[in-house]
């Protein structure tokens, strides 16, 4: 999906890029999700990859770190892709929420059964958990990461998020990365403030050590 233009709605479009194994761009999502109740903006979700964005330094992470994404990294983002080719883009953001809420909230294993239990809840076929085996959808999976990852550059992760910049043209930025989640005017002063920094030209980065691991609620 193109990001130029407004949504249907006339709501401010808030491109949202995600992969539903990190728990901070899952943290970020329930923020934006409390944004759009206080704020007029219209998310529209994306995938991206972990998985895609790691695998030319493999051999530099740790080992831990590549298991993982060996092992249950391709699945969840391959999965979403079919859903959304197959079955439309509004399906996107409750399938994640599905995932994301069994993964990170309840603490289970990002595995098919995570996965069909998601499709089952948001009314999608349980076949679409076939899906996580094969590269039927990596060249869509890919342009859809690509699309994000390249209004950022290679040196962040996900979350990434892009929205109409003060003068029309388009802001895109890693994170927030927040915990825990703000809520009401809360969320909505860190919306602003985000969009203040990162509407600046010239303004690249603001950061300090994370001193607490996310918390879910």
């Amino acid at each position: 999906m193109s990001t130029n233009g407004n949504a249907p709605t006339g709501k401010t479009p808030a491109d949202f890029w995600f992969d539903p194994l990190c728990p901070w761009a899952w943290m970020t999502s329930r923020w934006i999700l409390e944004v759009e109740k206080v704020r007029d903006i219209e998310i529209r979700w994306h995938v991206m990859s972990l998985a895609v964005l790691n695998e030319d330094r493999i051999d530099e992470l740790p080992e831990e770190y590549r298991e993982m994404l060996a092992t249950k990294a391709w699945g969840p983002v391959r999965v979403v892709i079919a859903a959304q080719h197959k079955h439309g883009d509004d399906v996107v953001g409750p399938l994640y929420t599905a995932i994301g809420t069994r993964v990170h909230n309840q603490g289970q294993d990002i595995g098919s059964e995570v996965i069909i239990a998601a499709l089952e809840e948001v009314g999608l076929p349980a076949s679409l958990a076939e899906y996580a085996d094969t590269d039927t959808y990596d060249k869509e999976l890919r342009a859809s990461h690509e699309e994000g990852i390249t209004k950022v550059g290679q040196e962040v992760g996900t979350p990434v998020i892009a929205v109409p910049g003060p003068d029309g043209d388009e802001v895109a930025f890693f994170g927030p990365v927040v915990t825990p989640a703000p809520k009401g005017e809360a969320a909505a002063r860190l919306w602003d403030g985000t969009l203040l920094v990162a509407g600046t030209p010239g303004f690249y980065e603001l950061k300090r050590t994370r001193t607490q691991g996310p918390i879910f609620d």
